[in-house]
């Protein structure tokens, strides 16, 4: 968020990014590859982890071309979303291409005359063979507007006042696990149990209260670092935080990154000025909070605790696990359980919670039909591609899932020697914080 100078090697893998034309809805991409091998292999990802749809983002690229020194070189494409590059080894090659960004859900890319976002697994082509090398990210202010500012979790080489500059990401996978935001967005930051958390908001209105979000957020966190990691809060995996939150007229989702998250919210649910502080909340500002508490609550499990299908991403094609009914509906049964730990909601609003989960379960015939590892694997082409008779052949990994928690929760409490939350945290101690083997 603020420059500072990094001890990481050199990046052999950069890449430039601007805004080519805010009503075309234009990204322009240049990729300079310092070593590429002979023939180099480069490709875009059909999909983002988190969020679990082939989406084809190489759709939206077009205008490829690639350079060694003033020569143009050779391009063959090889499938869907993967090129081979007719280029000499060891001698630097410069790729350049657009990207139209004209969707505005929290998985690929945004630009208009109001604002701009990003996934680079929806810009950043892939370099074969240098997924582990440093990868640099250069955003470029010219032709934005003057107030616009830039905000990533990217550790920052050189950055203006307004966030613009060089990025560096230590390989592929931290590069497109990052995303950007661009805008005149309104800006916060607290501190949580010794770690700096920063709080972007674009499409706030005026009466907009960000003291009261940061406040609750801040609770929110300090609840799950406590979860995790009790009284050795210095044992939280993240050093740093970014929640990036855009409030439109009508919407709602999250994404989960490493040190950071995507959401949306409805622009109404955002917390006022004037409003009453005492008591519940409004239901949409409790939906707000408990997106943030379920999407901060992926920075261990998912993030780092995560299936051992996913130790290491292919980028290319379905990734299956039978397990997201773990990872996403234990996360939702702790969402908002937490919240009402943290005096957030009281017992009557988190009851009423519950009991809309169960509701929606049992209103799904599907339950009887499909188990929660069955929805976990179909996820490709069941849960994220729903037709007439999804509620008939198929169950939410996220909803049952939670309620297979709270079971297990109740159960293990009923013995009287221990609970789920005992459970995840000795699981984050014998993985040590990475995939479940």
């Amino acid at each position: 968020m603020g420059s500072l100078k990094l001890s990481r090697s050199p990046a052999t893998v950069g890449y430039v990014v601007r805004a080519l034309d805010l009503h075309a809805h234009l990204f322009e991409v240049t990729l300079t590859i310092t070593q590429p091998a002979a023939d180099q292999v480069v490709s875009l990802p059909a999909w983002i982890p988190g969020s679990y749809l082939v989406r084809e983002f190489a759709k939206h690229l077009q205008g490829l071309q690639a350079r060694q020194g003033n020569k143009l070189v050779a391009i063959t494409q090889r499938d869907k979303c993967s090129w081979q590059i007719h280029a000499k080894a060891g001698k630097a090659l410069v790729l350049s291409y657009q990207i139209y960004a004209f969707d505005s859900s929290v998985r690929t890319a945004w630009l208009d005359t109001q604002r701009g976002f990003f996934n680079s697994t929806s810009l950043c082509l892939r370099v074969h063979g240098q997924e582990d090398t440093p990868h640099h990210l250069t955003l470029i202010d010219a032709g934005l507007p003057e107030d616009w500012q830039a905000a990533t979790a990217l550790p920052a080489q050189r950055v203006s006042k307004h966030g613009f500059g060089d990025y560096l990401a230590a390989s592929y996978d931290e590069l497109v696990d990052s995303p950007v935001e661009l805008g005149p967005f309104w800006r916060g930051e607290f501190v949580a149990a010794g770690i700096p958390h920063h709080f972007i908001v674009s499409g706030a209105p005026a009466s907009f209260d960000g003291t009261r979000l940061l406040a609750d957020t801040r609770t929110i966190c300090e609840a799950e670092i406590s979860f995790w990691h009790g009284k050795q809060p210095h044992q939280a995996p993240q050093r740093h935080y970014l929640f990036m939150l855009n409030a439109v007229h009508d919407g709602y989702g999250g994404l989960e990154h490493r040190n950071s998250t995507a959401l949306i919210c409805k622009r109404a649910d955002l917390p006022r000025h004037g409003q009453a502080k005492a008591g519940t909340p409004s239901d949409g500002y409790t939906t707000l909070l408990g997106l943030i508490s379920h999407e901060y609550f992926h920075t261990w499990n998912v993030k780092r605790l995560r299936p051992v299908e996913f130790a290491r991403y292919d980028y290319a094609q379905e990734n299956y696990t039978e397990l997201l009914w773990f990872f996403e509906g234990f996360t939702s049964y702790f969402d908002d359980l937490l919240l009402r730990r943290a005096k957030l909601i009281d017992n009557a609003h988190y009851l009423k919670l519950l009991a809309k989960t169960i509701n929606q379960v049992l209103q799904t015939p599907g339950r009887q039909v499909q188990s929660v590892a069955q929805s976990s694997f179909d996820a490709w082409v069941k849960y994220y591609r729903q037709d007439e008779n999804t509620a008939n052949a198929t169950v939410s990994y996220y909803t049952k899932g939670s309620l297979v928690a709270l079971c297990l929760d109740l159960s293990l409490r009923h013995g009287g020697k221990t609970s789920l939350d005992a459970v995840m945290r000795a699981l984050w101690q014998r993985c040590q914080g990475g995939p479940m083997t």
